[in-house]
């Protein structure tokens, strides 16, 4: 069989972290609602073994294994590692591959190893646990709250206000924990300009130029070779399938519509994801491991672009099938060619099942988006739609770096 047997992820949910006011904090008033953290097995006594291949310890209600180069080559010892820059100073390469410490002992709280060249490397029980595969593997990478359109309603999510998104960071970390949880997040009152909307976003991290301009803003506009630029209804989807990298987050914003319809929908990629794991995990395994293309191509007068994308439509940690993004647009998806004969149909399957989760009219969330509220849609979870509409309407946006953001919540105080 082409693809290997699979492991079922941890499924605990994790939210976002409110630590210690950073230094970014200025003066405002405090978060209003309560946030659940991680917390790891309760501590209990070490025990360990030193193995030929490995050193095994147990602590933590875990088991784990560490290869004795990998213990050599992460020592925090102020010689292998530079605890300001936070970089290593060790060369790996120098590392004997057969290298075994000579002496081994444990307290309470740590654990030291001496080499063969008298170096001793000390490490705390509570970050070997943390630091460990088998830690990964029982972890979240991101904090997460999966949910269905009535799951997210019932949450009632908290928009945040442009004025003290702009001026307060307790409010901008309040607006980043809610974006982290459940990969939207929105602003209100804010004025209905371009300018305005490149001001909010640049709050939160720097604008992603692509063929698009950084900017955008249009109307209707059928001289452009994209349903998007119609009046007809779109299906859910995710921007830029056929990049290389796809665009991480999106920022939409509404600022005039004189006519009807031109809802925007909004759908949980990963809590579909996550329906298709637990009823069909061989499915979730073809999606996760087939890579597929999807490809743009514009010929036009003014615009001449031709983009192509590979890779699987669900982006997988190997270690624990968490999944981090989702590339799903039945517009986009170019020829296949990249599946052989005896995977195809099964590609096809997990494919239908897949399309009718996202479709479930109980996964669907519609949002009326008015001049003043500007939604921030990850586009590497949630998947956005558009029922047909009529009239003049005029919508401005922009797509940022992932990084960036991820960096300013970081920043916060907030784990990401």
């Amino acid at each position: 069989m082409l693809l290997s047997r699979i492991r079922l992820p941890w499924f605990s949910v994790f939210k976002a972290q409110v630590t210690t006011p950073t230094r970014l904090q200025r003066s405002c008033a405090p978060l209003a609602s309560k946030r659940w953290q991680h917390t790891p097995p309760n501590p209990s006594p070490c025990t360990w073994k030193a193995k030929e291949d490995c050193f095994e310890l147990k602590y933590g209600g875990l088991v784990m294994q560490f290869d004795y180069v990998w213990l050599r080559d992460h020592c925090r010892s102020s010689s292998c590692y530079n605890s300001k820059t936070n970089q290593r100073s060790l060369d790996t390469a120098s590392i004997d591959l057969s290298i075994r410490p000579e002496k081994t002992r444990v307290d309470d709280e740590s654990l030291f190893f001496t080499w063969p060249d008298g170096h001793t490397t000390q490490y705390k029980l509570d970050w070997l646990v943390q630091n460990s595969y088998e830690g990964q593997k029982h972890s979240a990478m991101h904090p997460r709250s999966p949910w269905k359109a009535s799951s997210y309603t019932r949450a009632d999510v908290r928009s945040a206000k442009w004025d003290k998104f702009l001026s307060c960071d307790q409010e901008l970390k309040l607006f980043l924990s809610n974006f982290l949880l459940y990969g939207i997040a929105f602003v209100e009152d804010v004025p209905a300009t371009v300018e305005a909307t490149e001001r909010l976003t640049q709050r939160v991290s720097l604008i992603r130029e692509t063929m698009y301009g950084k900017m955008w803003s249009f109307t209707s506009d059928y001289s452009r070779g994209d349903t998007a630029y119609t009046k007809l209804a779109l299906d859910r989807h995710t921007d830029t399938a056929y990049f290389q990298e796809p665009c991480g987050i999106q920022v939409f914003h509404c600022l005039r519509h004189e006519g009807t319809g031109g809802r925007t929908l909004l759908v949980d990629g990963f809590h579909a994801a996550g329906q298709i794991l637990q009823k069909s995990p061989e499915l979730f395994e073809i999606l996760s491991q087939v890579p597929i293309k999807h490809e743009y191509i514009e010929n036009l007068s003014d615009h001449s672009n031709h983009m192509i994308g590979i890779g699987p439509v669900l982006n997988v940690y190997p270690w624990n099938n968490e999944v981090y993004m989702i590339r799903y647009n039945n517009y986009d998806r170019a020829v296949i060619n990249t599946v052989s004969q005896d995977v195809v149909q099964r590609w096809y399957r997990a494919h239908r099942e897949l399309t009718s989760a996202l479709r479930d009219p109980e996964n669907e969330l519609w949002v009326k988006l008015t001049p003043g509220k500007v939604i921030f849609i990850d586009n590497w979870r949630v998947l956005h739609g558009r029922e047909s509409f009529t009239g003049l309407r005029e919508l401005c946006g922009c797509y940022l770096t992932r990084d960036d953001v991820l960096n300013t919540a970081r920043s916060l105080g907030l784990r990401a």
